[in-house]
């Protein structure tokens, strides 16, 4: 029995034995994962920087507070969130408990990216623990030091049967990926991403994969363009590029694309000086394969801005490239880097069009102060999410389901999300053994007349949102001991 099989083995027996249900236990998990974050924050910060050249406010920023957040919230809404949730009845259940009830799925894969090791990691693993599941974390192996921290010290803090990590490559993945899970929730690329929906088809496990792609942001030409691009600007290189929502390309209209690269020429100097290089929350590419594939990826256009790179340090510079066409080899495929393309369109018809032509992105930018126009591109195209005149920043609101469509992936997270699906939403009817003469509508022999009072007493549910509960409860009983009478035996 192969390691990886063992470590499932015992999150399943856990699981059955009921440790993982009570929300008096998984609140106690939530808090002690909230302990980790505190407590191991220096490991955390320097495991971030040697992996991604991250600063510490960085990681604060962009991996800390957003799991903190998170956590405060399953702890607050749990017992709401695990709480039995009423339904409206039908005028044949009126009398019986109808309601919606989560209960835990089982044991749930949870495979992080590299991008932001923590942060994509654990923000599953806090709606895994709320739901009451057993969970298995397996974070990238391309990050290796926050790798070997999660795995030395998260076992300290949380029940290590129950949410063990599991390290290692590909081997360890596969391996993990041949057992039987409950559900496999997934960050990374498209490609990858087959291959767990393809290993997981082979038990019917559910999946979440959150992927990426190549999100578009269309600057109209009557919008403030200095505002735009700075957002923009913010947006792109964050972490140096390497984020699945980063503003992939831009399209605007030719006559504006002179002011669009003076501005994010002027933005990316606002934020990370003349020389970035030396600038503490300028990040680095994560590895060689990774800096030689985005370096590549600059030949699809002419530099406008930066273009500078040092291999030895895994640096590229915040870069803009100008003369790209959709046909541009860097419009290919996702860049996850600091690479900047800018496509010129006549407008926003041909915006659209060109958005549509491709797979559908993970998130669509538009930059405009008219509302028809952004309405025009929210009816007019498909994506995970749409953001209007900001970047990003749709990711901290717990509220909004995060995720993609299509290509860019399936299922979504984030607060309320999470739990949810990482639950059953079971449902329930507890019905009593009285009121049997109103059973006889829908027992043989089926008659016209049964079926008349049947059709009434379920088409008169259509109207209950125009009916006063009481008169409703009135008229409903009024109904029932008429067809009980009637059809009584």
């Amino acid at each position: 029995m192969s390691r990886e099989e063992q470590v499932v083995q015992r999150a399943r027996t856990s699981f059955r034995a009921g440790r993982s249900r009570p929300l008096q236990h998984r609140r106690q998990q939530l808090k002690s994962l909230l302990s980790f974050l505190s407590e191991r924050r220096r490991d955390i910060i320097d495991s971030s920087r040697r992996d991604l050249g991250k600063s510490d406010n960085g990681t604060e920023l962009f991996e800390m507070l957003v799991l903190e957040v998170e956590i405060k919230l399953a702890i607050e809404k749990l017992a709401e969130w695990a709480a039995p949730r009423p339904v409206e009845k039908n005028l044949l259940t009126i009398s019986d408990q109808v309601y919606v009830q989560p209960e835990p799925l089982g044991v749930v894969l949870i495979i992080g990216a590299w991008n932001y090791p923590w942060a994509v990691t654990l923000l599953p693993l806090v709606g895994a623990i709320a739901a009451g599941n057993a969970a298995v974390v397996k974070p990238s192996e391309v990050s290796s030091h926050s790798a070997r921290v999660m795995e030395e010290l998260l076992p300290l803090y949380l029940d290590k049967d129950l949410y063990p990590v599991v390290t290692g490559g590909m081997s360890e993945t596969q391996e993990l990926l041949k057992q039987r899970f409950d559900h496999i929730f997934f960050t990374g690329g498209s490609a990858v991403g087959k291959v767990v929906m393809k290993a997981a088809a082979r038990h019917l496990t559910p999946v979440t994969l959150e992927l990426g792609g190549k999100s578009p942001a269309y600057i109209d030409k009557n919008c403030d363009i200095a505002v735009a691009c700075r957002r923009i600007t913010w947006g792109k290189f964050v972490n140096c590029g390497q984020t699945c929502i980063a503003p992939d390309y831009i399209l605007c209209e030719a006559s504006i694309q002179d002011r669009v690269l003076e501005e994010l020429k002027r933005s990316i100097k606002d934020f990370y000086t003349d020389d970035p290089k030396t600038f503490q929350d300028y990040g680095r590419i994560v590895n060689q394969r990774h800096f030689k594939r985005v370096l590549a990826l600059m030949e699809g256009g002419t530099v406008a801005v930066g273009g500078d790179a040092d291999e030895s340090q895994c640096y590229i510079a915040p870069t803009v490239l100008k003369d790209v066409t959709g046909d541009s080899d860097v419009m290919k495929e996702e860049i996850f880097g600091p690479v900047l393309p800018v496509v010129s369109v006549s407008g926003v018809d041909e915006a659209i069009d060109f958005i549509n032509e491709r797979e559908k992105p993970l998130v669509i930018y538009v930059f405009s102060s008219d509302g028809k126009l952004i309405g025009r591109v929210k009816a007019e195209t498909s994506s995970g999410s749409l953001l209007a005149n900001d970047c990003l920043v749709h990711f901290t609101i717990p509220a909004l389901p995060f995720g993609g469509v299509g290509n860019s992936g399936m299922g979504c997270y984030r607060g309320r999300h999470t739990f949810d699906r990482l639950s059953h939403l079971r449902s329930c009817l507890i019905k009593q053994l009285n009121l049997e003469a109103v059973n006889s509508l829908r027992y043989p022999p089926h008659t016209a007349g049964k079926l008349g009072w049947t059709r009434r007493l379920l088409l008169l549910q259509v109207k209950q949102g125009r009916l006063r509960r009481a008169a409703l409860l009135h008229k409903s009983l009024t109904l029932l001991y008429s067809a009980s009478y009637l059809f009584r035996f």
